[in-house]
């Protein structure tokens, strides 16, 4: 199959350096909450990047739940396959694209738990069916069949006899502790805007990229 025809123009806006301000955050949470407000198809996903035991990285969406204290926070399961992966190495990349916009937003940091009552106050907040969901699945686990999966939840919704479902220990949130951020905007002719923030002995230091 040739696609190499395929081609889009890149027109609907721009980055100066001089005007994104000189630490990351605030133009972070300006594009989020313009993906946001655009109603662009699930804002939040971003592809989670790992790297395992023997050095290959492993690539997944998740979302986004939130930018605490400038740290971008998602929930997983900690014996998924990512939640082994950072626990034997916690540096981790972040990947937005919102085409809509014309816009990506790559991210490079180290991954770490939250609290146990963070991660109990996220877990809680969830849809019923959801929490039920978080507890059956043995999460990268091979399985027999679907049919495994679902005997499991309705064994479990039968016995629930309130919605109250306790967040198992092996459930829980990340949050990552950001070193780099780069803003891509894309821009007619490929000559597409970036903008990268690299932290260097605690200090933010711009930098445009060549496209």
């Amino acid at each position: 199959m040739r696609i190499s025809h395929l081609r889009t123009r890149y027109d609907q806006g721009s980055l100066d350096e001089y005007k994104v301000g000189l630490e990351p955050f605030t133009l972070l949470e300006q594009w989020l909450y313009e993906a946001v407000k655009s109603k662009v198809k699930e804002p939040t996903a971003m592809v989670l990047s790992t790297i395992d035991e023997n050095g290959k990285p492993a690539s997944r969406v998740v979302l986004l739940k939130g930018i605490e204290a400038g740290r971008p926070v998602f929930f997983t399961n900690y014996l998924s396959n990512k939640g082994k992966q950072i626990t034997q190495n916690q540096n981790v990349a972040l990947l937005f694209f919102w085409p809509e916009l014309e816009r990506q937003l790559r991210i490079i940091g180290q991954a770490s738990k939250l609290s146990g009552l963070e991660s109990d106050a996220y877990f809680d907040s969830r849809p019923f069916e959801s929490r039920v969901g978080a507890v059956v699945s043995p999460q990268s686990q091979v399985i027999d069949s679907r049919k495994y999966l679902e005997q499991k939840f309705e064994e479990m919704i039968k016995k629930s006899t309130s919605e109250a479902v306790d967040r198992p220990g092996h459930w829980g949130g990340y949050e990552v502790f950001i070193n780099e951020v780069e803003f891509w905007q894309g821009r007619p002719g490929r000559l597409h805007d970036r903008i990268r923030f690299r932290l260097e002995n605690d200090k933010w230091i711009r930098e445009r990229l060549a496209p």
